[in-house]
């Protein structure tokens, strides 16, 4: 198999940590990710040159910047003690950004991704207490000891999904999402969300890639962020991929065309486009899912 092939779903780590490294090497970089190259190594730059998706960066490195930004407000304003992430992959977030030693902060993922992270990682120092925590999250009964030992002794936890529920079915993301809400000191989740339209694009620009290792994309909710609310949750903030991309300064090559377009149409139709990608925070609604 070429060496630019993704293998398997933990591929994709590597590939991202790839975007990371790109806009670290920039002089005007959204944020910077020292460690990204130790652990991407060259099959991450393998991955992006040999799949030929290096414009496809810009949503990634925007999700990164504008999570960031989110993750540190939501510290600071919201009283969150504790920062759940899961199908953390390679990301480096408790080392580079300015985190309070008191802070925990939990890596969830599968076994050979993080027992593999730590090795390379052994000697770096994260700013804060982080604990990692080997978990498949389509397993019910893993899944919900995850959550009940996460909210242990926590005030207030934010749960951080990036990039996983894309590659998990309605029905697993509908049983993570009441998993999650069962738990009362989960009190914001942070998640990235597709539209159907952005889906066939990704299928289309990428899908062979992702299908080849067996980790195709498979939700993307036509009710958007409605979806969660039968599970306990509720749309707090919605940002726009596109109109963050345009506010820093990371956006695709066509975006005049897409900006174009955006303004002819009506306003349903506006909003549609404005929504077919976007960085999602979501709180606990008024009411328990049925059920639990």
């Amino acid at each position: 198999m070429p060496s630019g092939n993704l293998r398997n779903i933990s591929d994709t780590a590597l590939w991202v940590a790839q975007y990371r490294i790109m806009e670290s090497d920039r002089p005007d970089a959204l944020f910077r990710d020292p460690l990204a190259r130790l652990l991407a190594g060259t099959r991450g730059e393998e991955l992006v040159r040999d799949m030929k998706v290096a414009d496809f960066a810009w949503p990634m490195i925007v999700r990164t910047a504008v999570m960031d930004e989110i993750i540190l407000r939501s510290i600071a304003s919201e009283g969150i003690d504790v920062v759940l992430n899961l199908a953390a992959g390679l990301d480096t977030r408790p080392y580079r950004l300015p985190l309070a030693p008191s802070l925990r902060w939990i890596e969830a993922d599968l076994p050979g991704i993080l027992s593999e992270k730590e090795a390379i990682l052994a000697r770096e120092k994260p700013a804060c207490r982080l604990e990692r925590v080997a978990a498949d999250l389509t397993d019910p009964a893993a899944r919900r000891r995850l959550f009940r030992e996460a909210a242990s002794g926590g005030r207030a936890v934010l749960t951080v999904t990036e990039g996983l529920l894309a590659y998990l079915t309605p029905d697993q993301v509908s049983a993570l999402s009441a998993d999650l809400h069962a738990e009362e000191a989960m009190r914001l989740w942070l998640i990235d969300l597709a539209s159907p339209r952005l889906k066939k694009l990704l299928d289309r620009r990428v899908g062979k890639h992702v299908q080849a290792a067996q980790a195709p994309f498979q939700f993307a909710p036509a009710s958007g962020t409605a979806f969660f609310g039968p599970q306990g949750w509720k749309e707090l903030e919605f940002r726009s991929t596109f109109e963050e991309g345009i506010r820093l300064g990371r956006k695709p090559k066509m975006a005049w065309l897409f900006q174009l377009l955006a303004r002819l149409g009506p306003p349903a139709r506006r909003e549609e486009m404005r929504r077919m990608g976007g960085i999602v925070l979501l709180g606990r609604g008024d009411t328990l899912p049925s059920g639990r």
